[in-house]
């Protein structure tokens, strides 16, 4: 039985896999050379997907953000870092799971590394609350967060989350809170600080430990105050207008770097980021790599000062100008 496309702009991609899929089992069967039909196959489905991910709608965009067979935190760290040693709990309620953290080595260079964290399966998404995490992740993040400033290690975050989890025991254990205290004190560490935006950037969940010195994002990766269904469902009363959302919202790694809120925008490979983890990573890697290396050199007071800066230049503002009253 042919499998049916994840996103409709893969029908094509998902019609040239199954020819191949069908010409390597049928030269299994028979024994016959088919190399060259199978070049030629390749090259056509190498084509299509350069161009179908290059022109993807916004909304097509936070599908390919949101797949999920794309690579998630724990991924990249086995991919780019080593000795890798994940450290648990907020010291004061519990281990949230749907933020992950710890130490690791990028290059041979200690870094304190740390990430929302998806499930591939039911059983890991409900434990891993699908990367929405309570207050005790974010509070787990500021204290991994200050004992990387305590030894004068940088700190490297992987954002992919929805946002932060709304329910009622999150909201009692003061998620708000703890998010706004992480934007404060995120803002004051004295050590470099750079984040990734690797699926889903959403709202104050993302913000929660983006308040960094340098943002990359993926290329296919979205960064946003708030989901397009959720801001359809606002201004139009209605998810059926999710893709206009979706290209009002400017929630692309272009659109984010032109509005200067992101800095880089780090390649994936020509059929995104889940078609080939290692290829993802490989790029994650030289970035991150070139990024620390930048921030490293920099003094502390002059390294926080551009990152206050950096923030009290987003957005656009002015005061009114008085009208002059008509005279007569």
């Amino acid at each position: 039985m042919a499998r049916s496309p994840r996103f409709e702009f893969e029908r094509n991609l998902m019609e040239v896999q199954e020819q191949i899929d069908a010409l390597v089992a049928s030269a299994e069967r028979s024994g016959f050379d088919v190399s060259e039909d199978l070049k030629g196959l390749r090259k056509k489905l190498d084509a299509l997907k350069e161009s179908t991910y290059q022109n993807l709608t916004p909304m097509e965009q936070v599908q390919v953000a949101r797949h999920p067979e794309r690579p998630y935190t724990l991924d990249y760290i086995e991919r780019i870092f080593t000795n890798w040693m994940e450290l648990h709990g907020d010291r004061a309620f519990r281990d949230d799971e749907a933020i992950v953290g710890g130490w690791a080595a990028l290059g041979g260079t200690p870094v304190m590394v740390i990430g929302h964290q998806k499930g591939r399966t039911i059983k890991e998404n409900l434990r891993r609350n699908f990367g929405m995490a309570h207050p005790e992740g974010y509070r787990k993040a500021l204290r991994l967060m200050r004992q990387a400033e305590k030894f004068g290690r940088a700190v490297v975050t992987f954002i992919d989350t929805p946002g932060a989890y709304p329910g009622l025991g999150s909201e009692e254990r003061g998620v708000a809170e703890a998010i706004a205290t992480n934007l404060r004190e995120m803002a004051r560490l004295k050590v470099p600080l750079v984040s990734v935006i690797i699926g889903e950037g959403g709202s104050g969940g993302a913000l929660g430990i983006g308040v960094t010195d340098r943002i990359l994002m993926l290329e296919h990766s979205v960064y946003s105050v708030i989901s397009p269904e959720g801001c359809a469902a606002i201004l139009w009363h209605s998810r059926d207008f999710k893709a206009e959302a979706a290209a009002a919202l400017k929630i692309t790694s272009k659109d984010l770097v032109t509005l200067g809120v992101a800095d880089e925008i780090i390649p994936e490979p020509s059929g995104g980021a889940h078609s080939d983890w290692d290829a993802a990573a490989a790029s994650v890697k030289k970035a991150l790599g070139r990024n620390l290396s930048e921030l490293s050199k920099i003094k502390t007071d002059r390294l926080r000062k551009t990152r206050w800066a950096k923030y009290a230049a987003m957005g656009a503002w002015g005061e009114p100008t008085p009208k002059t009253p008509p005279t007569n």
